[in-house]
């Protein structure tokens, strides 16, 4: 019997210690766990209006309405442009054929195909610039959705309005692309 009482202490005591260490754990986590949810709190996904919201460094962070109003305009005109270069990345071919018949005097066209189906030949040439033109496109979409990321509603509609001015201005060139 006194074997068996040792080992029921034993366990009653392993118990105990396994007890309090989850309980330790367990405050200790939620105890983590509220000063993590503080400072979520602080960083609220919600839309906000605010003419003092920086956008892509501190130090561009307007001091005025006029500032805010020309930090907007900036983000008009910066999405109008992304919606032209896409518009010349999806028509790259056809850009270099008029750049090509411009610079020969219109006697050759060496870019463009009649035929949709015809794989064009790999040149280095055009692969660097289609890849430099992926680059930009990445960049200033990226560059767009940061400025969307601040959650300011003003950045927020120049941006859109930005697209749709663009789409407007440059639509025509992406007519028979289904990325647009």
């Amino acid at each position: 019997m006194d074997g068996m009482t040792m080992s029921a202490s034993a366990t009653s005591t392993m118990s105990d210690m396994a007890m309090a260490t989850s309980t330790t754990s367990a405050m200790d986590m939620s105890s983590t766990s509220t000063t993590t949810m503080m400072g979520m709190d602080s960083m609220s996904m919600t839309f906000f209006t605010s003419t003092t919201t920086p956008l892509y460094s501190t130090s561009w962070t307007p001091s005025s309405v006029g500032v805010y109003a020309g930090t907007c305009i900036f983000l008009i005109v910066f999405a109008a442009i992304f919606r032209a270069l896409l518009a010349v990345r999806i028509n790259f071919f056809e850009v270099l054929a008029v750049l090509e018949r411009r610079r020969s005097g219109g006697l050759i066209y060496p870019y463009a195909t009649d035929v949709k189906s015809v794989v064009r030949p790999w040149r280095a040439n055009e692969a660097v610039m289609l890849a430099s033109m992926d680059v930009t496109l990445a960049g200033t979409g990226y560059l767009l959705m940061i400025a969307v990321m601040t959650m300011n509603v003003g950045y927020f509609i120049s941006i859109l309005a930005g697209v749709f001015l663009g789409s407007m201005v440059f639509g025509r060139f992406m007519s028979h692309s289904a990325a647009h």
